[in-house]
């Protein structure tokens, strides 16, 4: 019987070693994640710095802000077209956040764009084509789930209009 005993604390010892050799290896792959993180993050903040640069020496040399459409903005199309926009990047990133939204299409900071982006997000969840759920906008799955407004985040039936 006790050699049993014996052989259960082995395998007790053994399995507790593998369990903190496996919790050591875990936090040395985590910090080094972290490290790697923190490396992409500076060269992000570089690459945005040089950005803001290069738009203040277009400022200061013509007088007016130079801003150009950023990488990834949609040109100016019919109408509807930014709807349908919002609706494919809401497919792609499986719910978003409005300002994940502006972010992704190169509006962020563009108060007309903002505004459109508002506006569109309010017309398509009238249509229950969109809906908001903790703060994130995804495709309505049909079950007419409640229609939140951005502006509020608020049921359109407690804001105190026709749900």
């Amino acid at each position: 019987m006790s050699d049993f005993n014996d052989e259960s604390n082995v395998a007790d010892r053994s399995f507790s070693e593998f369990i903190a050799r496996e919790r050591d290896r875990l936090r040395s792959e985590r910090e080094q994640i972290f490290s790697q993180q923190e490396e992409l993050q500076r060269k992000l903040d570089a690459a945005n710095r040089k950005f803001a640069a290069i738009e203040a020496y277009e400022t200061a040399k013509t007088g007016k802000n130079a801003r150009q459409a950023p990488a990834g903005r949609q040109p100016r199309g019919r109408r509807g077209s930014k709807r349908e926009t919002l609706l494919e990047l809401i497919r792609q990133g499986d719910g978003l956040s409005r300002g994940e939204i502006l972010e992704g299409m190169g509006l962020k900071g563009d108060k007309s764009g903002e505004m459109s982006v508002s506006n569109a997000l309010s017309a398509l969840i009238k249509s229950n084509q969109v809906h908001r759920d903790s703060g994130k906008y995804r495709i309505a799955d049909g079950d007419g789930g409640p229609a939140v407004t951005p502006e509020s985040g608020m049921d359109e039936g407690e804001a105190g209009l026709p749900a």
